[in-house]
């Protein structure tokens, strides 16, 4: 009976006619309610990730009302959302854990299901919607993100671009293990910036990622990425583009070329196809990007608040600033609306007086004539 004893790791929809129903009732509709609501979510096409991620929410939010659905109130969620503030979670985390426990409550109450009816004659209880229009967060404005979060300046990616080579140099002068790993690490997060690429689809990339582009056959099999595993939207499988090399960023081909053709064998992959290999045969982890990123901005003496992401924002300001089409740079970065696109641009103040001062040569031209 020992296996009886922590229903809450089950995966799988409970008979209600079981025997362990008859042993602990409670638990095996409240687990027969999450399997079956992962059923109905498969039925959607929604991804094991997405489904997992919902179930753990929900049975977190359990945990801490100490309490079935059937006996949640709209004060729970309040106890919980200011849990959350306590915390220091994002607004928009609150807001999605908010959004699926909102879903979950929704599939309950349903009439196309019967755990009303099932609730009320087991326990004499209902479950009802928590999430109320007056108790969960709103999206009011389109940038909720951290305000030091911001584009780099060139000189800023010429910095920290510089140290990176420069620690490749000092380890292969002083004869250190790490030089290798340093090597592509440095060439990494210039990948990251060149493309405008997020932490995953920087991840992701294979060998055969790389693409050329008739236009620039100079370039080889350098001019173009294709990524495979961009942002998924509500559960659909990761988005895919292709992600051309501007001119302005060629520079990124002569390093890539080095990696290629003489460094990244000097890992062993084997048959790995991962563009960035570990001295394991695997791929560099999420976790060890954002880690090495936080050291090299750190020991570059760049602002604090800079985060691996900052790179792509500064791929979106730099193309803007360059003169490249606002619909050519959304497509670049995968973005689904234009607005998106316009959060991640901000440009210097260079580039904006430059902007006036033509105005105003323009202007001062048509008043002459």
């Amino acid at each position: 009976m020992q296996q009886f004893l922590d229903l809450s790791n089950l995966r799988q929809v409970l008979p209600l006619d079981s025997g362990i129903a008859a042993l602990h009732p409670d638990e095996a509709v409240y687990e027969s309610m999450l399997g079956s609501w992962e059923q109905q979510q498969r039925s959607r096409s929604l991804t094991d990730a997405t489904i997992n991620e919902r179930t753990t929410v929900v049975r977190h939010f359990g945990e801490y009302a100490g309490s079935y659905p059937w006996k949640w109130q709209a004060s729970d969620l309040d106890d919980y959302s200011s849990f959350m503030r306590s915390k220091n979670l994002a607004v928009s985390t609150i807001r999605h854990r908010q959004g699926i426990l909102q879903v979950f409550c929704s599939y309950l109450v349903s009439p196309d299901y019967d755990w009303v009816e099932i609730c009320e004659t087991k326990f004499g209880d209902t479950p009802s919607q928590i999430c109320l229009p007056w108790n969960t967060t709103k999206h009011l404005v389109d940038n909720e993100g951290h305000p030091g979060r911001r584009a780099l300046t060139l000189d800023e990616i010429e910095t920290l671009f510089n140290y990176a080579d420069s620690r490749v140099e000092a380890a292969v002068r002083n004869g250190r293990k790490g030089a290798l790993a340093a090597l592509r690490d440095a060439q990494m997060f210039k990948t990251a910036y060149s493309f405008g690429l997020r932490r995953a689809e920087l991840r992701g990339l294979d060998i055969q990622d790389l693409h050329g582009n008739a236009r620039v056959p100079q370039w080889g099999q350098y001019a173009a990425i294709h990524v495979r595993w961009g942002k998924a939207s509500k559960g659909s499988a990761p988005k895919r583009r292709t992600v051309l090399l501007v001119p302005e960023l060629a520079w990124w081909i002569d390093g890539m070329t080095q990696w290629i053709e003489e460094d990244r064998s000097l890992f062993i992959p084997g048959s790995l196809a991962a563009l960035w290999p570990t001295e394991r045969k695997t791929r560099v982890s999420l976790e060890y990007i954002d880690r090495r990123f936080t050291a090299l901005r750190r020991e570059a003496g760049l602002d604090p608040a800079l985060s691996l992401h900052c790179l792509r924002h500064s791929y979106v300001t730099h193309l803007i600033e360059y003169g490249y089409a606002d619909r050519f740079v959304q497509e670049q970065v995968g973005h689904q609306h234009s607005s998106t696109t316009a959060i991640y641009t901000s440009v210097s103040g260079d580039f904006k007086n430059r902007i006036l001062a033509d105005a105003l040569h323009r202007f001062n031209d048509l008043e002459k004539s």
